[in-house]
């Protein structure tokens, strides 16, 4: 398979990704220095003439890490160009361009996929494992939270970033499990421009949930984070802790009126789980999880707490 990686910031995670899988990888970017790197670790081809990528009619999969409010409408060239594609989250900067995106999935015969790779994490698919079987009942409160250092050079975490840029997954756990809240209350507080806080409270008519986010932590802090999920017969608690090799390790520990079990689950590169998912399904060995009509009611969550937060 021919993949087209566009995009040499997060794209290099893609890449290294990439490298270890039998697939032929283009390069655009407009950095002719980072292209060249690229080139000389994996021996990928680069470009930096973007409608050539779009033209290559040998290119099977367009993968979109440019800049956010360039996804949408990447989309939906790569998909007239009859491409599939995978693009990085969020998929839009509103929710009218987002439905855009999945109508024209839904009507293409081109796959779409949006990088939804906490849907992947272990310790998140017990969690949904849980939910649907009602193994300890019904999901009543879910609390997540997440907090880091800035572990990635030049990247700010400020509080106008917080929403988009670190809590969507996390209000995707959510949304997948509660669905799209009935009520929602937030508190931000910023640090200084590239750090911050950011609490959502999010009601349901029969459960209630919180998402926490916060870019504070000092260096040797790295990320870390988990979830607090209780159930009318049990509880699930999960917490990670993750370096700058982007493969958090976790423990899940459940607690019922039987006592408490502890789970160890192994080291996970959810980018590497979420590539895999991809490429299954275009070998048609597995079915689309994360298409862009599974993500409108996360997207939508995350528009409305970016909109309070960042009030424009």
């Amino acid at each position: 398979m021919k993949i087209a990686l566009l995009g040499t910031g997060f794209g290099q995670a893609h890449a290294a990704v990439y490298a270890t899988r039998d697939v032929e990888v283009t390069v655009f970017g407009r950095r002719p220095e980072v292209l060249r790197s690229l080139a000389d670790r994996y021996g990928f081809a680069t470009t930096t003439d973007l409608d050539s990528v779009f033209a290559d009619p040998a290119i099977e999969l367009i993968d979109i890490c440019l800049p956010t409010d360039m996804h949408s409408d990447t989309v939906l060239r790569a998909v007239d160009a009859g491409k599939h594609v995978l693009t990085e989250l969020p998929l839009a900067t509103d929710t009218a361009a987002a439905k855009k995106v999945a109508e024209a999935a839904e009507a293409s015969d081109r796959q779409v996929f949006v990088d939804m790779y906490d849907r992947f994490l272990p310790a998140n698919q017990l969690l949904f494992d849980a939910v649907s079987s009602w193994k300890y009942g019904r999901l009543e409160h879910l609390a997540v939270e997440q907090a880091t250092a800035l572990l990635w050079p030049g990247v700010s975490l400020g509080v106008d970033a917080i929403p988009l840029d670190m809590m969507h997954g996390d209000i995707d756990l959510i949304v997948q499990t509660l669905g799209v809240p009935a009520t929602l209350d937030i508190t931000a507080t910023a640090c200084g421009p590239d750090t911050g806080v950011v609490e959502a409270v999010l009601g349901y008519p029969a459960a209630s949930a919180r998402c926490s986010a916060s870019s504070r932590m000092p260096m040797p802090y790295g990320s870390r984070g988990g979830y607090r999920a209780t159930f009318t017969d049990g509880v699930l608690d999960a917490a990670f802790t993750q370096g700058f090799d982007g493969k958090p390790t976790a423990t899940v520990t459940t607690y019922t009126s039987k006592g408490e079990e502890t789970t160890q689950l192994p080291a996970a590169d959810p980018y590497s789980a979420m590539i895999d998912h991809v490429l299954a399904c275009l070998h048609g060995r597995a079915t689309n999880r994360i298409g862009p009509d599974t993500v409108l009611g996360t997207l939508a969550v995350t528009l409305d707490i970016d909109a309070i937060v960042n009030p424009r």
